[in-house]
């Protein structure tokens, strides 16, 4: 009988220590029922009841998901998911930007090439002006040397 007093104090004991460890772990705004200090009190001067009643009406609810919040997985990470949305924009912004910036380019440089082709006709075109205006010159000056149209 003795035996079985000693095991029992001793079971109480440390049940009353690991109450009172869990108890100083928890945050004070996760503890239901009462503030912190009372729950002390109550599981120090009634050691067997204060750890059951612990148990069911203080200890906070979310005890083993306290410590599963601090890792998430990326998709279920608000935060992570609104970033990869940003980053996403940015990346299809860049893309049309760059897209832009080669149409530009390509454009002028069909413009530069454009107007140096325009400039040799320009000049082709003067060139068979002026000799149009020599041939009729030498018409009307009737040397012959000039071919007629056809």
């Amino acid at each position: 009988m003795v035996r079985f007093i000693i095991l029992a104090a001793v079971i109480s004991v440390a049940l009353m220590i690991y109450t009172l460890i869990e108890c100083a772990r928890s945050e004070a705004h996760q503890v239901r029922s009462l503030p912190k200090p009372a729950w002390f009190a109550v599981i120090l001067f009634l050691p067997l009841i204060g750890a059951t009643l612990w148990f069911t009406l203080g200890r906070p609810l979310s005890a083993e998901t306290s410590t599963v919040q601090g890792s998430k997985a990326p998709d279920d990470d608000e935060d992570f998911l609104r970033q990869l949305e940003v980053w996403r924009r940015q990346q299809q912004r860049d893309a049309e930007l760059t897209a832009r910036e080669e149409e530009l380019k390509r454009r002028e440089a069909e413009q530069k090439k454009n107007q140096s082709t325009d400039r040799p006709s320009k000049e082709a075109k003067e060139a068979k002006e002026a000799k149009e205006a020599k041939d009729q010159k030498n018409k009307s000056d009737g040397n012959g040397t000039a071919t007629p149209d056809s």
